[in-house]
């Protein structure tokens, strides 16, 4: 029978299991923590207890992988609604236009997301879940170029085991240990590519009522000068809010409500603050650092170990403020189904070639927005300063006209090309609105 090992049951991993159970006899999940049986906060999940975006291509893929789960999410509480028309956008100094598009999403916390796509995962045939088990490495051939199973330690039985397997996917987030372990094997001709920011941010949970935001469902502010702070809040499950303030290089307000709500006052539009005076706390404050995004350029090395895949966060991990990492590894699922469907053979270099595509075009959102701080402008290119001012100019557009909204939108959501701003139709109105 054929087995596989996945490492981390997060929404990589899940996603990872859930294509991975069309193909193989066995699935076993191996999870360092105690899964919690109701949707709470895990340690292991640090932005667990931040917001988190399912975008609207997200939002698609994870219906084609578990159909019925979006109606699921909504019946037991998440916020469904229009992209477009329930939001407040303001990005670059412009309010997007807003009114009814066919953009569609839903709000809800990472914990409650993580729990019912959990449970697909778990009742699926062959699929099982290991608490509690630390994966300490892999176990390979003499050669190297073959990778057999897993080497880990499972407190609950004081002792070391080997768990062999046909195939290994480390989905074990940001923190993988992959490089070191490849590098270990001899396979030392590895890529990446960094952007440090150092974000830092700090959250709350906010009782939530009907006519608070004038009735729409969330609000983003994104960074810009002068001081380069964000914000966001949003709608979920449960009737509250989750708040969310920062900054680049560590520029977090601190846990306490006076200084939350005056880091608030220093964001470009009032609304969060306003929001702020009037909102009932429902937790603790949390913060959380984020030092770079990184992401592992393995479909550029000549060789790869079989039977082993870096999947998720793992291998590509995004500034967490434009909420991509959740979609991403959903396509990667996607990608990792076309692969599968034509054999094992070479898997792992057709997989990240195939997932390399899937990156390129979030990877390039996240980097030119973030390169537009001074102190990352160093980055920047000739074509990136273009861009940008082109970019600024679709903006402008967008806050007079809908359909350059939705398009700006529909490209930010993963559900179109970067080259749908430079179509004729948006090029032109674009146009119009600098002229």
């Amino acid at each position: 029978m054929s087995q596989v090992a996945v490492i981390g049951a997060g929404i990589a991993g899940l996603v990872a299991a859930r294509v991975l159970a069309d193909v193989y006899d066995g699935v076993t999940i191996l999870e360092r923590e105690s899964i919690p049986p109701h949707p709470e906060f895990r340690k292991g999940v640090a932005q667990g207890r931040h917001p988190h975006a399912l975008l609207g291509r997200g939002h698609n893929v994870l219906e084609e992988l578990f159909p019925g789960l979006i109606a699921e999410l909504v019946s037991n509480g998440a916020v469904a609604g229009d992209i477009s028309a329930d939001s407040i956008w303001f990005d670059q100094g412009y309010y997007l236009a807003s009114g009814p598009s066919d953009l569609r999403g839903i709000l809800l916390s990472r914990p409650m997301l993580e729990h019912y796509v959990r449970q697909r995962v778990l009742a699926l045939k062959g699929v099982r879940l290991l608490e509690r088990s630390l994966v300490q490495g892999l176990v390979s051939n003499e050669t190297s170029d073959r990778v057999l199973g897993v080497r880990l330690t499972a407190p609950a039985h004081q002792a070391s085991k080997q768990i062999a397997a046909d195939l290994v996917v480390d989905a074990s987030g940001r923190h993988s240990r992959s490089p070191g372990w490849l590098v270990a094997m001899g396979y030392t001709n590895q890529q990446s590519e960094i952007i440090r920011v150092d974000l830092g941010y700090m959250t709350r949970l906010f009782r939530r009522l009907p006519q608070q935001l004038g009735g729409k469902r969330g609000v983003l502010i994104t960074a810009q000068a002068p001081n380069w702070r964000f914000g966001v809040a949003l709608a979920i499950e449960d009737d509250r809010w989750i708040i969310t303030l920062g900054g680049y290089f560590g520029d977090a307000p601190p846990a306490n409500e006076r200084s939350f709500l005056e880091f608030a006052r220093t964001l470009a539009t009032p609304e969060i603050a306003d929001l702020l005076l009037a909102a009932e706390p429902q937790s603790p404050f949390a913060s959380f650092r984020f030092a770079a995004s990184r992401r592992c350029r393995y479909e550029r090395m000549d060789r790869f170990p079989a039977n082993y895949l870096v999947f998720g966060d793992a291998l590509c991990s995004f500034t967490p403020v434009y909420g991509q990492g959740i979609t991403v590894a959903g396509l990667q699922g996607l990608a990792l189904r076309n692969c599968l469907a034509d054999g094992s053979r070479r898997l792992a270099l057709r997989f990240f070639t195939e997932a390399s595509s899937a990156i390129d075009a979030p990877w390039r959102i996240a980097a030119g927005s973030d390169s537009r701080h001074p102190r990352l402008a160093y980055r920047r290119t000739y074509g990136d300063r273009l861009l940008d001012w082109y970019v600024g100019k679709v903006h402008r557009a967008a806050a007079v006209d809908i359909e350059v909204a939705h398009a700006f939108l529909r490209v930010a959501n993963l559900l179109g090309p970067p080259s749908l701003l430079f179509s004729p139709s948006i090029f032109v109105k674009v146009l119009r609105a600098h002229l």
